[in-house]
Parts: C-alpha cells; sequence; structure tokens
C-alpha cells in the first residue's frame, strides 16, 4: 500500500519537462516543475511540501528536506515598462529569456526551508544549512549557512573528501561532469 501512495504521490507531484532517475521519493504537497527541462538523478529524497520550479539538473543521492523551494531569481520580466508586474512576461512562456538554470552535484543536502535561486552551482558533497538562501555558487565539500548563505567550514578534509569520492565511485555512484 504504502508503495502505490509513493508511487502516485510522485505522479501527481512531478509535471512538466522533468526527468528522473531510479528511486525517486517525493514527499506529499511537493510540487516539481520545469520551464524547458530538469533532469534529477537517482536516489534521490525530496521531502513534503518542496517547490522545485527551474531549468538545470540534479545529481545523485542528494536529500531535499521539507520546505525547500529552489526557484527561480527571474521569473518574471521586472522591466517591462508600461507592464503591470501581474501581465509581465514570465518563464512559463519565456524559458529562453528568462530561465536560469541551477546545478545540485551529487551527494548534496539541502536542509530544512532552505531557498535556492536559480543560476547557482552547489558542488557535489556540499551541505546546505536549514533555513539558509542560496543566491551565489557553492562550492563543492563546503557546508554554508545564513541569509544570505555563507560558507562555514569543509565537510571532509580534502584528503577524506577524495576517499570520500573513491568509495562511492567503487559503489557506482558518479559526480556531475562539470566541477565547480
Amino acid at each position: 500500500m504504502r508503495r502505490i501512495f509513493r508511487a502516485l504521490n510522485r505522479k501527481l507531484a512531478v509535471r512538466a519537462n522533468v526527468v528522473y532517475g531510479d528511486d525517486l521519493h517525493v514527499g506529499p504537497g511537493s510540487v516539481i516543475w520545469a520551464p524547458e527541462s530538469l533532469q534529477i538523478g537517482r536516489k534521490v529524497y525530496i521531502g513534503k511540501n518542496v517547490t522545485i520550479q527551474v531549468d538545470g539538473e540534479i545529481g545523485d543521492n542528494v536529500l531535499i528536506a521539507n520546505g525547500v523551494g529552489i526557484v527561480g531569481r527571474s521569473d518574471h520580466d521586472i522591466e517591462q515598462v508600461g507592464i503591470p508586474i501581474r501581465e509581465a512576461d514570465w518563464v512559463g512562456e519565456h524559458p529562453l529569456h528568462l530561465s536560469k538554470p541551477i546545478r545540485i552535484g551529487s551527494d548534496v543536502w539541502i536542509g530544512y526551508g532552505a531557498i535556492v535561486l536559480s543560476g547557482v552551482r552547489i558542488g557535489d558533497s556540499a551541505i546546505i544549512a536549514a533555513g539558509s538562501i542560496i543566491t551565489k555558487d557553492v562550492e563543492a565539500n563546503t557546508v554554508v549557512a545564513g541569509s544570505p548563505a555563507v560558507p562555514l567550514k569543509k565537510r571532509f578534509s580534502e584528503e577524506d573528501f577524495l576517499t570520500h569520492w573513491q568509495v562511492l565511485a567503487e559503489r557506482g555512484m558518479s559526480r556531475l561532469k562539470e566541477e565547480i
């Protein structure tokens, strides 16, 4: 019964222009949509009441906690003179002009209630603290927190980071092709 509920919930949550790998978990109340294309990797966990409305790529084994928003920073054209914002061009109709893709690496944890704005890149094995607002790129293996988020520390030493990824590679997990 639980498997049927999860499959139904995923079908309701995942909307247009999104493709995903094996073992995607999507919590109740979440919405995942892309103006043009969003690719989600394998073994990704998306919690309850998460909103993802961007183009881009999310790697493997990513953990996105409840209440996270991964949203556009320029979803409406705010510079149209004589056009009320409610009637201005929006990303759903003009993705080439307004969409700024995101790139979230593999083995990333985005904490409860964080907001990630489109156009940023989050490197492999990064940790985004609860409630953080991500407005700039986050380097791989970095823990960030705050509004706007700032780096706090490295998750692993350089040596442990390399070992971590060697072990993950042996388990069949891959990093994103282009590192930050």
